[in-house]
């Protein structure tokens, strides 16, 4: 099946609804990344319907309208950019940060961003534990998304500190995420928040048990945290 046919026909069951503009744009990106691909590792999964299952699909399966609409979001750790830009895609209102330690993976991002015409985007390039400590990202975003960067305890360390108290970190995990999140119940508390669900989802034809962890930001994260680079995935909270 091809990419674009895959992503009309199992849009339904996912529980999403393009706009003819959305699916240009979408297949304009799967074109960009498969042909990039092949000078640069930015993803394991090239095959069409695998792409917009679960690279595009997947990622807007944490897509919450009452949540997301009109706010700041950053995702931490984007690498092809994802799940930012179908985000940003799919709901045009949402003001995105993309941010990835890799510079090529920066300019690749930057440059769907320009031959899609998307406004409201942007990339930087810093470790997410910079991006922790400066006072242009930290506690400056109302979402912070990331999709299978690290373990759980180190990925709140790097993502929590970003977002604003009341605001929300949302980590989409594989078929280990509610151990995970029991896992990382003492680091969310450490750096300010709560765990709110763990909840599985389901991808269309596919029931390999992934989910997604939603942690509220209930206080701000103490001055300490995140640590400096390396030392949260070698010695995690």
């Amino acid at each position: 099946m091809e990419f674009r046919e895959a992503l009309v026909t199992k849009r339904t069951e996912a529980g999403l609804s393009f706009s003819p503009l959305q699916v240009e744009q979408l297949q304009k990106y799967y074109e960009m990344l498969v042909e990039t691909n092949k000078v640069m590792n930015l993803t394991a999964i090239t095959e069409p319907e695998d792409v917009a299952i679960k690279h595009m699909i997947d990622s807007l399966l944490v897509y919450d309208a009452q949540l997301f609409a009109g706010k700041k979001l950053a995702d931490v750790g984007t690498g092809a950019g994802l799940p930012g830009l179908p985000l940003k895609i799919y709901c045009p209102s949402l003001e995105v940060v993309l941010i990835d330690s890799l510079a090529k993976r920066v300019h690749f991002l930057e440059q769907v961003i320009a031959e899609l015409g998307l406004e409201g985007i942007s990339c930087v390039h810093l470790r997410a534990e910079e991006a922790g400590q400066s006072p242009l990202h930290r506690g400056q975003y109302d979402i912070v998304v990331a999709r299978a960067v690290a373990a759980l305890p180190v990925l709140t360390e790097y993502c929590l500190p970003l977002v604003k108290t009341g605001g929300y970190f949302f980590a989409l995990k594989g078929s280990k995420y509610a151990e995970e999140a029991q896992a990382a119940e003492h680091a969310i508390t450490i750096l300010g928040g709560t765990l709110e669900s763990a909840q599985k989802v389901k991808l269309p034809g596919l029931d390999d048990g992934r989910g997604i962890i939603k942690i509220k930001k209930v206080k701000a994260t103490p001055k300490q945290y995140p640590r400096k680079a390396g030392l949260p995935s070698k010695n995690s909270l």
